[in-house]
């Protein structure tokens, strides 16, 4: 759909369609609404990060925590979002080996230990290696620092997801003249 569509929608379809931009959290796509008309693609994502970047820093550990844990029982259970596990499955984390899912479920616990929310990468933009390097590393970042990166992450996730549902407008046409171009 094209923001022209976007801007028709009632509030009840907005929050259906865009409910899952940000993982599990139709609030966001409810808190948004309002700001209607959004002139393009990038007026919509930045009205969301606008809401995340406005939110405490426990609204902002709510967000992630609606998040799933990378390969973790949601895949096994197939409770996924179909976003997420088109995103998982993408990056190779719905197929682990069984000594890899032991590995992703401790660093995985360690984390949620550590910070009190799951570990959030974008997905789509890494694969399996990249994913639990990152993992690993985030592990030693200051809660504070592991906040503002766990949410940018989140708005990565989330710009991909709105890409996927919303088409640019592109510019018409050039007019073709008849006069030859002055040379």
């Amino acid at each position: 759909m094209d923001v022209s569509a976007v801007n028709s929608l009632s509030f009840e379809e907005f929050v259906e369609i865009f409910g899952n931009v940000v993982e599990k959290c139709p609030l966001v796509a409810a808190a948004v609404w309002s700001q209607r008309p959004f002139t393009s693609l990038g007026d919509i994502e930045a009205a969301i990060a606008d809401f995340i970047d406005g939110l405490s820093d426990s609204g902002k550990e709510g967000i992630l925590r609606c998040h799933p844990d990378l390969a973790g029982r949601d895949v096994q259970r197939g409770t996924l979002t179909p976003e997420s596990q088109a995103e998982q499955s993408q990056a190779g984390l719905t197929q682990l080996e069984p000594e890899e899912l032991a590995q992703i479920g401790a660093l995985n616990a360690q984390y949620k230990q550590r910070f009190g929310f799951p570990f959030v990468i974008c997905a789509r933009m890494n694969d399996r290696p990249a994913i639990l390097a990152q993992l690993s590393q985030r592990l030693g970042n200051k809660p504070a620092h592991e906040l503002l990166g766990a949410i940018q992450e989140v708005k990565r996730i989330c710009n991909l997801r709105l890409q996927a549902l919303v088409r640019p407008i592109l510019p018409a046409p050039a007019q073709l003249s008849s006069t030859p171009p002055k040379l």
